[in-house]
């Protein structure tokens, strides 16, 4: 029996899991946590990866592994190959304003679409090597490559070149899923120089072996290898509850604008994807308000009415990425005596956190990208009340597979792949899953458009 890896280098932890290269089955598995913040030494990553690896019994006996991992992080390297500072990650807003004036320059978002795809955000990291630029120009000076916590930790694997993904590098904002090409002059003209990047796998080919001669296979962004993980079927829109909210779809041809991610997927086909910065996070904090736990939060938000009599929150709170509003913060609307209760609070947040993930997906919808049924997927969907509640926003049935580190699991099955050097990915046991359906309520996501409108930046 061949066993693969996958590897889930993600903003709060390392998941490994070791798995039947045949059929998918589970045979182990360990994880180890991160940092908390924004920017971090990359050696982190390093020292949690080890760990999880011990953690899940070693990897001598596997044959060919892959690195999923948190998509648009910056790390610099200089002429050495040694970090010149801290990574900026996906969730580190403070180049806000240098996406604004990128977007600007190169002529509006309609110009990024048609360039890369997609329209650059704080989140990208085109955006933080021109905060790089501007803020820290000794380090900008340093830099002689960049790449992608993904990369990076491909390149710790096998000592081998910077190697990259189709789906990694969609995120930059410097590389063009329609052409399959770096944009070197938008990379320059972020960072004010040139710089080396990762050479830019297919889907199915090796970046190297380790030290033990384990295949290494080309490795994904987080969202393109959980699709993998999940093995979404056309008509399926994926919506991930985790730090990050997301909602993506596979699609046979580029598909991007001013909202939708226009990026790449693992297939070698194309993923578009719509991102919030707001997500599980909403439930955590609503559940320490109330000083209750998840669970209990859970319960509560299903005992109050559906649109919780009008009270509506907006889960801004930690500005927002889709849509734009770096500088916002969540606002409550509809509080009133009959409404100021523990149980319409609590559903006031998961129906908010829904209602935000459902304007992804009708951002998707509007491209043409089919939505038959929603799969939600990600810590958030752990959460009862989140599973009940959500065909009652989307509008659909919602299917919610079991619990799995789905970004291994693609990191994985990507793995098994390359080992098999077949055309297609390997087919692997259909997930267990159960699905849950209700009448929409069609007066929720209309009372939160309403309040959404409301919501104010705040004073900086």
């Amino acid at each position: 029996m061949a066993l693969v890896a996958g590897i889930d280098s993600s903003t709060q932890s390392c998941k490994v899991v070791v798995r039947d290269a045949d059929s998918g089955a589970l045979v182990r598995e360990g994880r180890a946590v991160h940092p908390v913040g924004t920017e971090v030494d990359p050696a982190a990553w390093q020292q949690a990866l080890d760990r999880a690896v011990a953690d899940a019994g070693g990897l001598d006996d596997v044959a060919a592994l892959a690195v999923g991992a948190q998509q648009h992080g910056m790390v610099c390297l200089d002429d050495d190959g040694d970090v010149v500072r801290p990574a900026l990650l996906w969730n580190d807003t403070r180049s806000a304003a240098a996406a604004a004036d990128l977007v600007s320059e190169l002529g509006g978002p309609g110009a990024w679409v048609d360039a890369v795809g997609s329209v650059p955000v704080a989140s990208f990291t085109i955006t933080k090597l021109r905060w790089l630029a501007e803020h820290e120009p000794a380090n900008a000076a340093r830099t002689a490559a960049v790449c992608l916590p993904h990369d990076w930790l491909t390149r710790r694997l096998t000592d081998g070149e910077l190697c990259t993904d189709r789906s990694d590098a969609s995120g930059t904002g410097y590389w063009s899923p329609s052409t399959g090409e770096y944009r070197e002059d938008l990379l320059a003209t972020a960072l004010g120089q040139g710089a080396k990047l990762p050479r830019v796998l297919g889907p199915a080919e090796a970046a190297g072996r380790t030290r033990s001669g384990a295949l290494v296979a080309a490795g994904a962004g987080d969202n393109a290898a959980a699709a993998l993980g999940v093995q979404a079927e056309p008509g399926d829109v994926v919506v991930s509850i985790g730090t990050s909210g997301t909602a993506f779809a596979s699609s046979v041809k580029p598909a991007g604008s001013e909202v939708v991610n226009g990026f790449a997927d693992a297939q070698g086909r194309f993923l578009p994807l719509v991102c919030t910065l707001n997500a599980a996070r909403v439930l955590d904090a609503t559940a320490r308000m109330l000083r209750v736990g998840v669970d209990e939060l859970s319960e509560l938000a299903l005992a109050a009415p559906a649109g919780a009599d009008g009270l509506v929150l907006v889960p801004y709170l930690d500005g927002e990425r889709t849509p734009n509003r770096p500088d916002a913060s969540g606002t409550l609307h509809g509080l009133r005596l009959d409404t100021a209760t523990p149980a319409h609070l609590a559903r006031a947040a998961v129906e908010g956190l829904l209602c935000s993930l459902a304007d992804a997906v009708d951002a998707l919808v509007e491209l043409g990208i089919p939505a038959s049924r929603v799969l939600i997927v990600g810590g958030g969907a752990r959460s009862e009340a989140v599973r009940r509640i959500a065909p009652t926003v989307f509008g659909c049935p919602v299917v919610v597979p079991e619990p799995s580190e789905f970004v291994a699991d693609g990191a994985a099955r990507q793995a098994a792949w390359a080992l098999r050097g077949e055309t297609d990915p390997p087919q692997w046991s259909a997930l267990t899953s159960r699905c849950y359906q209700a009448d929409p309520v069609p007066s929720v996501r209309e009372r939160y458009a309403h309040a959404r409108e409301l919501v104010l930046d705040r004073p900086q």
